[in-house]
């Protein structure tokens, strides 16, 4: 199946619930048939399933909830981290369930999405947006203050290639921790730079697509992987 074609399967289905935003099971469904690495994560719809998951993949772990009602989850307590072992991760299954009820009552809950956390590297951000301009619009930038208090980003009119790509990280402020500091490996840049041309074209197949946002995008030495998104339809 063609990116596009799965991009209209799960639209349908986000039609048919009258949602104007993807689940992030279904984003990564997306960024995976664009050829965007994103982190191994599993739905689950029950407490029992949340301790055997946590049993495969091991600790640290972070679980979201899933919900066609909910965009932002931290909002409704729907963001749990560090958790750890078999017994936490059902915990943590309840705590979400239960933070959504009380917070958004008359919510649905499908679920949560567990995954590993991972370490070292360095968060980064990658977006698009649809300006009525210029059109489809990719953005870069690393996580934490250097977006939120530096605005430190660039951006480019999509389609990019590999070579524009690189060029939107080497041209912000922050970009020499990419190239590695105080003994930390460099990023592979490479990586980077073709997650940066493949959420170009997905938002140029997908005129439906309003927004993306992929926060955060861990670089690291071998890879770089897609560990949260949001995709908003228009």
């Amino acid at each position: 199946m063609s990116g596009r074609e799965q991009f209209i399967t799960v639209l349908n289905l986000a039609k048919k619930e009258g949602r104007n935003f993807l689940l992030e099971p279904e984003c990564d469904e997306i960024l995976r048939a664009y050829g965007i690495p994103v982190i191994d994560s599993f739905f689950v719809k029950t407490q029992e399933e949340a301790a055997e998951v946590a049993r495969k993949l091991g600790s640290p772990l972070v679980e979201k909830v899933v919900s066609p009602d909910v965009v932002h989850k931290s909002d409704v307590g729907g963001v749990k981290v560090n958790i750890n072992g078999e017994k936490e991760a059902a915990d943590a299954f309840a705590q979400i369930r239960d933070s959504l009820k009380e917070k958004m009552p008359g919510a649905r809950f499908y679920g949560v999405y567990i995954q590993k956390m991972l370490s070292g590297g360095v968060e980064t951000i990658v977006g698009a947006t649809r300006d009525p301009q210029f059109g489809p619009v990719v953005v870069f930038g690393l996580g934490g203050i250097f977006v939120e208090v530096l605005k430190d980003v660039s951006f480019r009119v999509a389609p990019i290639g590999l070579e524009e790509g690189l060029d939107m990280i080497d041209e912000i402020r922050a970009a020499p921790i990419l190239n590695g500091v105080r003994g930390m490996k460099p990023v592979d840049k490479k990586s980077l730079a073709a997650v940066l041309v493949a959420v170009g074209e997905l938002l140029i197949e997908n005129q439906e697509i309003s927004s993306l946002d992929l926060n955060p995008v861990m670089a690291l030495p071998e890879k770089a992987v897609a560990v949260d998104s949001r995709i908003i339809l228009g």
